[in-house]
């Protein structure tokens, strides 16, 4: 069950569209594997929808008001279908023999080759958004990061397996934020695949791996 989720303030932004392509991709795509969070944001567009229509038609009285605010929000809603449409093609990519369906928001944006770092793989997304930074990265089954925290924020929607860390244990459509103040070690004994966004190269804290530190925005 998915148990990490975006905060109140990101699906707000998100629903008014106020987030950076980076970000939206991440609460868009966790979208399509959490009910709970399409719900939310379903009812938070509902309120901007009516803030809208007010504006639009504040010489009506507010009777007159309401019944065309809810005509309007029947028609959109009546045939019961899902926040995130439905697309007759899904992208699939293909790492280390496994096969992986992108979410729907990650299907147009354009892969960087694959750079593999032992049993990690890292594509990057470029979205042109100077030091902010999105890649899909891979860990293979018995694979891991080694201890490390950032100099800025990481988010990390895990779209398929799971991985673990002192925190907990982590599942499809799991919306993880941490920055500067959290320190971990993620490990996967099944394999997963992950969007990430940065906006800035993690930090090795512990051992040897501090030596990896030069090349820590190569990673993520």
């Amino acid at each position: 069950m998915i148990k990490h989720h975006p905060s109140p303030s990101l699906l707000s932004n998100f629903s008014q569209g106020q987030l950076s392509a980076s970000l939206s991709i991440g609460v868009s795509a966790h979208l399509e594997l959490c009910n709970q969070c399409q719900r939310q944001v379903m009812q938070q567009e509902e309120i901007v929808m009516r803030q809208l229509c007010d504006e639009d038609i504040s010489d009506t009285n507010s009777d007159e008001s309401d019944n065309m605010f809810d005509t309007m929000l029947n028609s959109i809603t009546e045939d019961d279908s899902e926040l995130i449409p439905n697309h007759s093609e899904i992208r699939h990519i293909n790492i280390k023999g496994n096969n992986y369906a992108l979410p729907r928001a990650l299907q147009s944006v354009r892969l960087s080759n694959w750079l593999k770092f032992g049993k990690l793989a890292r594509a990057k997304i470029d979205l042109n958004e100077g030091q902010v930074h999105a890649n899909l990265l891979h860990i293979e089954a018995g694979g891991g990061i080694p201890q490390h925290t950032h100099k800025g924020f990481e988010l990390t929607l895990l779209l398929a397996g799971t991985f673990s860390d002192d925190r907990g244990n982590y599942v499809a459509g799991d919306f993880i934020w941490l920055n500067n103040t959290h320190t971990h070690s993620p490990e996967t004994q099944s394999g997963c695949l992950c969007y990430t966004v940065a906006n800035d190269a993690l930090h090795f804290t512990q051992g040897i791996s501090k030596a990896l530190n030069p090349i820590g925005r190569l990673i993520y």
